[in-house]
């Protein structure tokens, strides 16, 4: 397996899947955003995003289907949900959830307050984007104020893809207007050591 990465982008999550795992991987971490400033990555990915990650004959690009499929093809399902578990639906729902609803929100919001160069920045852009993912919160908000992790009373993947939606906005400052239940689920999943071992990971 190997999983090529940037500091604390989106392929933080299966780096963190991958720690929490205790699976063989190898990682290559490069300058963000790669197809800038790493250019030969485009004939490995050409999207130019990241994550990419392989295994074997796959190969694959989006960060929370990466988790899945790891727990599906290792069978770590004390890191996930079987079909035949009450939670299931939920379990995939929060995995979606995590980058078609909140991610992506907080990366018009990161493009138009601090990646386009100065002139092309959109203050009012950021903020609206800045808001709507705030309110798209209100979900997962809720749900946490009776729980403790999101599915079957357990850490799981899905807290992982979630839990990184949540560190992207502490990276923007945007979490000085979380929940306190939500922040404080946060700050639990940055106190286990796999998410901690991936941090290390990253340093390279």
């Amino acid at each position: 397996m190997k999983l090529w990465h940037c500091n604390d982008a989106r392929s933080l999550r299966p780096l963190w899947a991958l720690e929490e795992m205790e699976l063989d991987y190898e990682l290559e971490v490069m300058p963000f955003p790669p197809r800038f400033l790493h250019k030969e990555f485009m004939a490995v990915n050409p999207l130019g995003t990241i994550p990419y990650f392989i295994d074997g004959a796959a190969h694959m690009t989006e960060s929370s289907g990466i988790c899945h499929y790891l727990v599906e093809k290792y069978e770590k399902y004390e890191f996930g949900l079987k079909p035949q578990d009450a939670e299931y639906g939920s379990y995939l729902n929060w995995l979606f959830h995590s980058d078609a609803t909140l991610t992506f929100p907080q990366t018009i919001f990161l493009r138009y307050s601090k990646l386009e160069p100065e002139e092309r920045r959109q203050p009012v852009v950021a903020q609206d984007y800045r808001r709507w993912y705030l309110a798209r919160l209100r979900l997962l908000d809720a749900h946490l104020e009776t729980r403790e992790f999101l599915c079957d009373d357990r850490f799981t993947v899905a807290d992982i893809a979630i839990g990184y939606a949540l560190y992207l906005g502490q990276s923007l400052e945007i979490d000085a207007d979380y929940q306190p239940q939500t922040l404080a689920y946060l700050e639990r999943l940055k106190e286990r050591p796999g998410f901690q071992r991936a941090q290390e990971a990253q340093k390279i």
